[in-house]
C-alpha cells in the first residue's frame, strides 16, 4: 500500500491503552506528547520502530476526532505527495472530508470512508522529515501517495 503508514485509535485513556497494548502485543512506545490544533488539546503517541505505526491520540469529544468517549479505529494514515490534490481526489470519489488541519497550519485531511467505518487520513510528504524526527530518529524515508 503506498504511503501507507499508521492506523490511529482515539482513546479516553492514553496510559491505559499503552499498557494494553504493551501486555496483549509487546508494543513498544516513545514519550507521548501534548498537542493543540485549533481550540482541542490532546496528547499522542507512536510505537517505536518503523512503519507502520500505531497512533494513539486521547482528546475531549467534539474535536477533529469526534466522539472520544470510547475508545475506537479513527483512520488509516497516508502519506501524499500534495495533500490537497488528494483531498479532491477523495471527495470526488465520494469520500467526504471529515475534517482539514491546513486552515490550522498543519498539512492533513482526514475523509470518511463508510465502507470500513473510519476515515483515511491524507499527511503531507514534506512533514514526513518532522514526523521521523520527532517519532522515529533513525527511521527511513517512507514512500507517498503521488497524487
Amino acid at each position: 500500500m503506498t504511503g501507507f503508514y499508521h492506523v490511529c485509535f482515539t482513546v479516553p485513556d492514553l496510559d491505559a491503552a499503552m499498557a494494553d497494548l504493551t501486555t496483549a502485543a509487546g508494543v513498544r512506545w516513545r514519550e507521548p506528547a501534548n498537542g493543540r490544533i485549533g481550540d482541542w488539546d490532546y496528547r499522542i503517541v507512536f510505537t517505536t520502530g518503523d512503519a507502520p505505526y500505531i497512533e494513539l491520540i486521547e482528546a475531549p469529544s467534539g474535536g477533529p476526532w469526534g466522539d472520544t468517549a470510547t475508545a475506537r479505529f479513527h483512520h488509516l494514515g497516508f502519506w501524499s505527495s500534495d495533500v490537497t490534490a488528494g483531498a479532491a481526489r477523495l471527495s470526488g470519489a465520494g469520500f467526504p472530508e471529515a475534517f482539514s488541519g491546513c486552515p490550522y497550519g498543519r498539512p492533513f485531511v482526514y475523509h470518511r470512508v463508510d465502507s470500513i467505518g473510519a476515515h483515511v487520513e491524507l499527511v503531507d510528504f514534506a512533514r514526513q522529515p518532522d514526523f521521523l524526527a520527532a517519532w522515529n530518529p533513525d527511521g527511513a524515508p517512507m514512500p507517498a501517495i503521488n497524487e
